[in-house]
């Protein structure tokens, strides 16, 4: 029974990553940028939580509601006032020196606001647990909400982006950005939407995860942002159901290596799984080939 336990574990943890990943390859997969500041917008979608319930006594439900809109503003400001002026650069590097910065930003912010003291999160999802296997197997409540809301997400993602105008739009960007900029379609207003849906998401995430793991600090986000990034390459970053599949695939690598390796080693066999991605297919299980024009 505890291989079904752990199985269980890896799979809600695996979710939370998966919602992760969702945002970095959404962003990724139109603007072609990765926004390493990712894991802190859950950082901060965690503490609008934490503060709208505790100090402005409002419901759960408003609580997360105030959060996505939030951390939807706040993507969006990211993009426009740190990404967009070096949408054209051709350097990575000026890229990834940006994302730090914002990371940083972002975390110094909260170490001045809130302190650098673990909080103690609040309890935002009342759902009974689950009890299977005449009580041997209990599947509590924020686990059965994390999966189905993993689910729901990557569904509903998948679904606009192909049936949508807007993200039809989002393809046409991702395809070719000057031909999709001729063809009429607003280049800074689709990427612009997908920063905000990404944020957005990662309100969400900040919910689930800090809901299974009820401790929050100014660096709670950090390292679940990078594995999640580990998660989006080894599922085919750009691929929504590759963020998906490689997001549980690596909740679920973690756990059994916390369980039956060393709890110790954990973070490195994850770390391992991207060094091997990268090696054997470093398009990812649904990653496509692209190939240059010339």
């Amino acid at each position: 029974m505890s291989f079904i336990s752990y199985l269980k574990d890896g799979i809600n943890l695996g979710s939370i990553y998966a919602i992760i990943a969702l945002g970095y390859t959404m962003v990724y997969g139109i603007a072609k940028m990765l926004n390493f500041a990712h894991g802190d917008v859950i950082m901060v979608g965690a503490f609008v939580i934490l503060t709208a319930i505790t100090r402005g006594g409002m419901s759960p439900v408003l609580a997360v509601v105030i959060s996505i809109i939030f951390c939807t503003i706040l993507g969006v400001v990211v993009e426009k006032v740190a990404y967009r002026p070096l949408r054209k650069a051709s350097s990575n590097l000026a890229v990834l020196i940006t994302a730090i910065g914002v990371s940083y930003l972002l975390q110094n912010l909260a170490l001045l606001i809130f302190g650098a003291d673990a909080k103690s999160f609040v309890n935002v999802i009342n759902v009974p647990s689950l009890e299977l296997f005449g009580g041997q197997l209990v599947i509590k409540g924020v686990t059965i909400v994390t999966v189905i809301a993993c689910i729901i997400i990557m569904v509903g993602l998948t679904l606009f982006v192909q049936k949508t105008k807007p993200g039809r739009a989002m393809q046409a960007v991702s395809e070719d950005r000057d031909a999709a900029q001729l063809m009429g379609v607003n280049v800074n207003a689709t990427i612009s939407l997908t920063f905000a849906i990404g944020s957005g998401l990662a309100a969400i995430a900040g919910l689930l995860l800090c809901s299974a793991y009820p401790t929050l600090t100014p660096y709670t986000g950090a390292m679940p942002g990078i594995k999640a990034f580990v998660a989006a390459v080894f599922g085919g970053i750009g691929s929504i159901p590759g963020a998906m599949v490689g997001g549980i695939l690596l909740g679920i690598i973690e756990i059994f290596g916390r369980a039956y390796i060393s709890s110790q080693v954990a973070d490195a066999i994850v770390f391992g799984v991207l060094i091997i991605v990268l090696l054997v297919k470093p398009t990812g299980l649904f990653g496509k080939n692209i190939q240059e024009k010339v």
